[in-house]
């Protein structure tokens, strides 16, 4: 028996056979099944590029203009749900509130996705100084880190503003914000591994692409894709 993490109420997670008999470690469910319904899984009716939900089409209008900046070199970004008031609220119970332990059910929501994928290196886009001072932890890596092993070559520069407290326009036009931690000791074969980039809410693409960016600059052989949550 446990206490859901979003309701509190008691519930027995559910234990399926091939987890039990697998080799890989069983991760215990920490919500109820009525919460995770909340959660929308992004249907196949998606953008081809960055996961969107679409009406018709193949591609958003967020990627026709990434394709026409980078003359197609776009980055093929993987998300699982729909950002909507569900998630918005947990966010703000994660982010803005500093709730802490908001972070397994993230965990909970990508973990098995995450783990069928397989990559060379997984880079969390970093958390600012200022926001991780505040909240006294790094909101990316605090997903990801229990569940992958995660190499943070990025740094947020100081002075980068949340994409959260921007509108779209002011996202879309946001500086290089990220730097090459020079200090993290990286595998030569990063150069021509695959790699995913992390981080927890895909809006504009802004933020993705300038670490994409940073990356590539400093590695030029990566494969680079990236994954959020939700978008």
């Amino acid at each position: 028996m446990r206490k859901c993490l979003l309701c509190e109420q008691v519930f027995t997670p559910d234990i399926f056979f091939a987890e039990i008999f697998s080799l890989k470690k069983y991760r215990e469910r920490k919500i109820c099944l009525h919460c995770l319904k909340q959660f929308r899984r992004l249907t196949d009716k998606k953008c081809a590029i960055c996961s969107k939900m679409l009406d018709k089409g193949i591609i958003c209008t967020d990627c026709v203009r990434w394709k026409k900046i980078y003359q197609g070199d776009v980055l093929r970004n993987h998300a699982l749900y729909r950002y909507d008031a569900t998630f918005h609220d947990l966010m703000v119970s994660y982010k803005r509130r500093g709730d802490y332990a908001m972070r397994e059910i993230l965990q909970e929501l990508c973990y098995e996705y995450l783990n069928k994928n397989k990559y060379d290196y997984y880079v969390p886009v970093p958390t600012s100084p200022e926001h991780q001072m505040r909240r006294q932890f790094d909101t990316i890596s605090a997903i990801y880190g229990d569940i992958l092993p995660l190499t943070p070559v990025l740094i947020k520069k100081e002075g980068s503003h949340a994409q959260g407290e921007k509108s779209k326009e002011e996202r879309l036009k946001t500086p290089q914000g990220f730097l090459i931690d020079k200090n993290i000791n990286i595998g030569e074969n990063i150069q021509t591994g695959k790699v995913l980039i992390l981080d927890d809410i895909y809006t504009t693409g802004r933020t993705l692409y300038h670490a994409r960016d940073c990356l590539k600059e400093a590695f030029p052989g990566m494969q680079i894709e990236s994954f959020s949550i939700c978008r």
